[in-house]
């Protein structure tokens, strides 16, 4: 399978099975973040793991096209500006993208592309650039926030696992919402551990925790993700 192929096939889970098993559970995912977000104004959330491979992204465009289901004008960004995935997942061009937005001047109208699911547009990475962390600590980065607040209902944002770099951590401090998906079968309790106190340096607010790969017995309804 080509890598192309592999990241369609996790990223478009909602698209192609809309009722099965994982679909509801997103869903289900879906109405603990609008619970757990109530009357607080929460229109960016950012998803993110401690490491990689724990499956942040795959989750991060579910979660964006359950709200695009439930009639939420949603924006997906991928802000994962050194090893970006969304391009590959949505069959888009890398460019034009975010850093196109902040460091040229291109127009957001310009870099948002249709992603194939009705009320969901995407923003891709763009060209991959040699300074992550300063981009997305930048003004222009704080400008693109306010601008996609007032064009949006919701934007998700698809951030680097948060004990590898900065960039995660930064983009917490900017973002409504933090939600950190857990490998079960891969993260360990020494980084969760990291992550929590990381994440309250930086003053974020965490939604929650999303339990990806984790199996039940095959007589249970579900088993694959849930949120904490």
């Amino acid at each position: 399978m080509s890598k192309n192929k592999k990241y369609q096939t996790a990223g478009r889970v909602l698209m192609t099975e809309h009722i099965s098993i994982y679909s509801e559970q997103f869903r289900s995912i879906r109405a603990n973040i609008n619970f757990s977000t109530k009357n607080e104004g929460v229109k960016t959330l950012l998803v993110t793991s401690s490491s990689v491979g724990e499956g942040k992204s795959t989750v991060a465009a579910n979660i964006a096209i359950a709200f695009a289901q439930e009639s939420k004008k949603t924006l997906l960004v991928d802000a994962d500006l050194r090893k970006p995935t969304m391009h590959y997942t949505f069959n888009r061009f890398l460019s034009p993208g975010l850093t196109n937005l902040l460091i040229s001047n291109w127009v957001l109208k310009d870099v948002v592309k249709e992603s194939g699911i009705k009320g969901l547009g995407i923003i891709t990475c763009g060209p991959i650039p040699s300074n992550p962390a300063e981009l997305l600590s930048s003004n222009s980065m704080d400008s693109f926030l306010e601008e996609v607040k007032r064009e949006f209902d919701i934007i998700i944002f698809d951030a680097p696992p948060l004990l590898s770099i900065a960039d995660a951590q930064i983009l917490s401090e900017k973002c409504d919402g933090t939600i950190v998906v857990v490998s079960s079968d891969g993260t360990e309790k020494k980084n969760l551990l990291k992550v929590k106190e990381t994440l309250q340096n930086s003053n974020a607010k965490v939604i929650g925790t999303v339990l990806n790969n984790y199996k039940l017995e095959k007589d249970h309804y579900y088993n694959d993700y849930y949120i904490r």
